[in-house]
């Protein structure tokens, strides 16, 4: 079998990197480097990209210029402003910043047209994991066990003092899209929840507060667990020590990662994440847990950062995941749908991704 045209689309602006070692990915299984594509120049007017360009949109200085257009039963990308004419045979799309994921849901629903593996880029599933209300509210329909959280948009006073003494006095305030532990509070006294709610209120973003976890180590250290998930089987796993107590948990926020084999997860962690990843209806996910309160998941994260070390646990299979998926599709023996999310899910799906 030849070796297939691989797009690597992602969002340049983000600090992640995360590009970086699926570029690395890709080059270490199959010999050549991916299409780099600046997914912004699909981001707007998607829908209308077979057989016309997109349009000019909220999503930085790129213009949208990406167009798919049909060429005999595959897709072609174009992108003129980057001389990118090109089909793919797999397209990876990652590292979207989550507040520009919905302007690529035209985008998303086009890779599902057409005969190019992709894996994980139904929009319904992002919008869910992304937007963590909807993601609570998943999480109380299917069972999975969180801690207690009430969603606010534009809140009064009191409906925020109401909401931190039903949750306790100790709570964790957080806007519904965000990422890297940005804008997230700590909040265990009336004047820091004053704080927060005035801060929310003047960048119109709606918010969540949640009751403390108490994720603390024996040594004093708030803790908590990375879980990566692919295919409904974790491939790694890392602890994330953050000395800072009232600081999020995040490793751009200082906290330190220390890698565990999956074999060494706790069982009950594991069965969380695997579970939590199903939940939102992804293939491949990073879920953060603490193991207190009998274990509890924190956020289902689409588009998980990478820390040194996860070129092989992480970024490898996630890669070698479409170029299976790829295979069976090449000798048709592949499904043209997901499975059902109660289903392991093997190969990922088909669809469209296209370079920006």
């Amino acid at each position: 079998m030849s070796r297939p045209c691989i797009a690597l689309i992602a969002d340049p602006t983000s600090p992640e990197e995360c590009s970086e070692y699926l570029a690395d990915a890709v080059e270490l299984l199959t010999g050549a480097p991916p299409v780099r594509v600046d997914s912004r120049h699909f981001a707007t007017g998607a829908t209308r990209a077979t057989g016309g360009a997109g349009e000019t949109g909220a999503t930085g200085a790129v213009k949208a210029t990406g167009r798919g257009v049909r060429d005999g039963g595959r897709l072609r990308l174009q992108v003129p402003q980057e001389g990118l004419d090109f089909v793919p045979d797999i397209v990876v799309l990652y590292e979207i910043p989550p507040h520009r994921r919905r302007a690529l849901a035209g985008f998303q629903e086009l890779l599902d047209r057409h005969d190019v593996v992709t894996l994980g880029t139904g929009p319904d599933a992002w919008r869910t994991a992304t937007e963590k209300n909807l993601t609570v509210e998943r999480f109380r329909r299917d069972g999975i066990a969180q801690m207690e959280t009430a969603v606010l948009s534009r809140p009064t006073a009191r409906e925020a003092a109401e909401a931190f003494e039903r949750l306790g006095g100790d709570t964790w305030a957080r806007p519904v899209v965000g990422t890297g532990g940005n804008d997230t509070f700590h909040v265990t006294t009336p004047a820091q929840l004053e704080a927060a709610t005035v801060y929310y209120a003047e960048h119109g973003t709606d918010w969540m507060l949640s009751r403390d976890a108490g994720n603390f180590t024996a040594d004093g250290l708030r803790h908590q667990f990375r879980v990566f998930v692919l295919g409904g089987r974790v491939v790694h796993a890392r602890e994330h020590l953050q000395p800072a107590p009232d600081t999020p948990c995040n490793t751009c926020q200082g906290a330190t990662p220390v890698h565990i084999d999956p074999p060494d997860l706790p069982p009950r962690l594991t069965e969380l994440a695997v579970a939590a990843t199903a939940s939102v209806g992804l293939p491949f996910a990073g879920v953060d847990l603490a193991v207190e309160n009998g274990g509890v998941v924190f956020e289902v994260n689409v588009q998980p950062a990478f820390v040194d070390g996860e070129l092989e646990t992480v970024a490898v299979p996630y890669i070698k995941a479409h170029l299976d998926a790829y295979a069976l599709t090449a000798s048709g023996r592949r499904t043209a749908r997901q499975p059902h999310l109660t289903q392991a899910i093997p190969t990922g799906r088909r669809g469209f991704t296209a370079p920006a």
